[in-house]
């Protein structure tokens, strides 16, 4: 997602302040959005208002965006891709902002219909970029060896394990707990939007996550983190982010080699290997299909890529 908007011209109205808090209130509270996201829906509705403020010369009230046109949306659009924000992040920034519009227009009365019938821009979704197996393995296994201390080394390639062999977003892995170990044959994630699902449990990541929990100088507790950081807090997402781009430096790999990348290996192994696209939507965690479906492309692509280097009427 992209960053929050420009610093406001204009500031916010008491009203339209208290009506975006109560909004991502409701987001957070009956659709389930995570923190991230909800950082990132205040933005797009702070850059929205701001530019609505000097747009028109006042700031915005909830009354207010009664009037508005596509044409509104349309100069906010103009404004954003002039200010270098790609394709894809107005299409989510435009889409958070219909959502606010409709949540607010039915509390205050009025037909949005206007201004939610604007375009959104289109964008061509990217592949995913996974990592071939045998990098995937070697950054595991150089995972194990990389740090001068052993348990940190050791509690690195834990966590890559779990997100190579379990296709575990590094939140969900980085929010488990002392009381999820040790781990049986499955595992029970809560993922975006708290939706919960059960991911089985290869013997190599539960070696590993045991290899790290014997050397680990700091003592589980049910609620405390399953990864330290050398403070013995909840290890975050930029240290495991840190590890992987000295893996990637020493082994050559590319600037896509994310911790990401891992997971998306994950399903694109698993699919190559003869999974079926539903099974690996439930171990991935995904609300809908399509979005799992973005796998199949990843395969076509190395297909052609295959057939374009090796055919002899090339």
């Amino acid at each position: 997602m992209s960053g929050q908007g420009p610093v406001p011209p204009l500031a916010l109205a008491p009203a339209m302040s208290d009506a975006l808090a109560r909004w991502l209130d409701s987001e957070r509270g009956t659709r389930g959005r995570s923190e991230h996201t909800i950082t990132a829906y205040q933005g797009d509705l702070l850059a929205f208002l701001s530019f609505l403020g000097g747009y028109h010369g006042t700031p915005a009230l909830p009354g207010a965006l009664a009037a508005l046109t596509q044409s509104d949306l349309r100069a906010f659009a103009a404004a954003e891709r002039a200010r270098g924000l790609s394709a894809r992040s107005l299409a989510r920034r435009l889409s958070a902002i219909r959502s606010f519009l409709r949540w607010i227009s039915d509390r205050e009365g009025f037909d949005a219909s206007r201004a939610l019938s604007a375009r959104s821009p289109r964008y061509r979704r990217s592949l995913p970029r996974p990592i071939p197996v045998e990098q995937a393995r070697a950054v595991l296994d150089l995972a194990g060896e990389r740090h001068p201390t052993p348990w940190i080394a050791a509690r690195d390639m834990a966590v890559l394990t779990l997100l190579y062999g379990l296709g575990l977003r590094i939140g969900e892995a980085l929010a488990l707990n002392g009381r999820d170990w040790p781990m049986e044959d499955s595992l029970v994630i809560r993922g975006k939007g708290g939706r919960e699902r059960m991911v089985p449990v290869l013997p190599a990541a539960r070696q590993a996550v045991a290899a790290y929990l014997r050397i680990c100088p700091f003592p589980l507790t049910p609620d405390g983190p399953l990864f330290f950081t050398v403070k013995g807090k909840r290890l975050y997402a930029g240290a495991i982010e840190g590890a992987m781009a000295s893996l990637r430096q020493s082994l050559g790999l590319p600037e896509t080699a994310t911790p990401h990348a891992l997971r998306h290996s994950f399903a694109t192994h698993l699919l190559a290997a003869g999974g079926d696209l539903r099974t690996i939507q439930q171990l991935l965690g995904h609300a809908s299909l399509s979005t799992t479906q973005v796998y199949t492309g990843v395969d076509d692509a190395h297909l052609l890529a295959v057939h374009r280097a090796a055919h002899p009427r090339r």
